[in-house]
C-alpha cells in the first residue's frame, strides 16, 4: 500500500497544463518520492524522483527563473 499526499497544484497560464506534486510514502518503508503529474488536455506525464534529484531540479528551475524579467502572465483555468 502507498500513501499519496497532495503537495501542490499549479496551472501553467500559457499552455493550460495542470502540474500536480504529490509525496509518495510506501508502507514497506524507505525514502519518500516526489511524484510530478502533468496533464495537458487528455495526455498525462507522470514521473517519480528521489529527494536529491528533486533538490537539484528545483535549484535549476530557480536559477533559470531568477535570470528572467519579472512578468505576471494571465491566469487560465484548466479545460
Amino acid at each position: 500500500m502507498t500513501t499519496v499526499t497532495p503537495l501542490e497544484k499549479l496551472i501553467s497560464p500559457l499552455g493550460g497544463q495542470v502540474i500536480e506534486l504529490q509525496q509518495l510514502d510506501y508502507d514497506a518503508g524507505g525514502m519518500s518520492l516526489l511524484r510530478t503529474r502533468i496533464r495537458e488536455k487528455s495526455r498525462f506525464t507522470v514521473f517519480e524522483i528521489d529527494p536529491q534529484t528533486a533538490r537539484l531540479w528545483g535549484e535549476a528551475l530557480l536559477r533559470w527563473a531568477q535570470t528572467q524579467p519579472q512578468t505576471v502572465p494571465p491566469t487560465q483555468e484548466p479545460e
